[in-house]
């Protein structure tokens, strides 16, 4: 038995486009509440807490794409205040939400899928199709993070030598670009050496092998065919309600059809949520037992 983020990456990268792209076109407040909801859900699921500035920042970019809607647009019958004569109306305000809310879920859904997808993960899911895309793209996965651990190792270094200073704005910027021309050199250098080392290996010179450690079983094609048919539906249901902002806001009345589909990508979102806590309480069930 395995849980969510052990599926085949194949079943995992389809999950997500499904989930993220009912959410992606649809601007039904009730979908994208849901599709927020899981997408938040999802990600405490795999990272915890996290970084508490991580979600400030995704509250902040809520809140500014919130604001900037009815601040630049004015169209709307239902006047809130006037601003330096500009009308912020309920409707831009509405719309303003329910964009945010459309932003930060897709974001949110590709920060799980960044978690779940590591590089070999990728490898896998590129390799068929493009060999040197899924080459470049995990290799790329692979020094971001490096870069990043290096670029503190320079910088810490030039402090304790005395050479990078907080003094001012001018000094602060010196010490970046010095910090910065040291970490061009250096990731210049550790690419000549990356690429020595894959022509010493021999790559491109001969029949190209494949190799990988996942297999497709019977709960991954399960997990592949419940993402597509819960997104189908989800989709049908939400093409039966309309929703309109303007020039006044209007949501159709709730139908058996739309019910049907705020069910289905309820489900949806919940799908890794299930599989992860049915997954340990077979693990729990099967340690008592033993």
């Amino acid at each position: 038995m395995q849980g969510f983020t052990e599926r085949n990456p194949i079943s995992v990268a389809v999950y997500f486009l499904a989930a993220a792209g009912v959410a992606m076109f649809s601007m039904d407040p009730v979908l994208l509440a849901v599709s927020l909801c899981g997408a938040v859900g999802l990600f405490l699921l795999l990272d915890g807490l996290g970084s508490l500035r991580s979600h400030l920042w995704m509250l902040g970019l809520f809140l500014l794409s919130a604001v900037i809607n009815p601040l630049t647009y004015h169209n709307g019958r239902t006047v809130l205040l006037v601003v330096n004569h500009n009308p912020i109306t309920l409707e831009a305000c509405l719309y303003g939400l329910a964009a945010a809310g459309m932003i930060v879920a897709t974001l949110y859904w590709f920060r799980s899928f960044s978690r779940i997808m590591t590089g070999d993960r990728l490898l896998y899911l590129l390799g068929g199709l493009s060999p040197g895309l899924a080459l470049v793209i995990s290799m790329a996965l692979r020094y971001v993070p490096l870069y990043g651990r290096q670029w503190r190792r320079v910088e810490e270094t030039q402090r304790t030598l005395g050479l990078y200073r907080e003094e001012n704005a001018v000094d602060t910027l010196r010490g970046k670009a010095r910090v910065f021309s040291a970490m061009t050199t250096w990731a210049l250098e550790n690419g000549v050496i990356t690429a020595d080392s894959m022509a010493a290996r021999g790559y491109g010179t001969g029949r190209r092998t494949h190799f990988t450690l996942f297999r497709f079983r019977a709960d991954d094609i399960l997990l592949l065919v419940l993402s597509l048919v819960l997104a189908g539906v989800s989709l049908w249901g939400a093409a039966g309600r309309t929703v309109q902002y303007y020039p006044v806001f209007c949501l159709s009345p709730l139908t058996g059809r739309a019910l049907a589909g705020y069910l289905a990508y309820g489900a949806l979102v919940l799908l890794p949520l299930i599989l992860q806590t049915k997954e340990a309480i077979a693990w729990h069930f099967w340690s008592w037992k033993k």
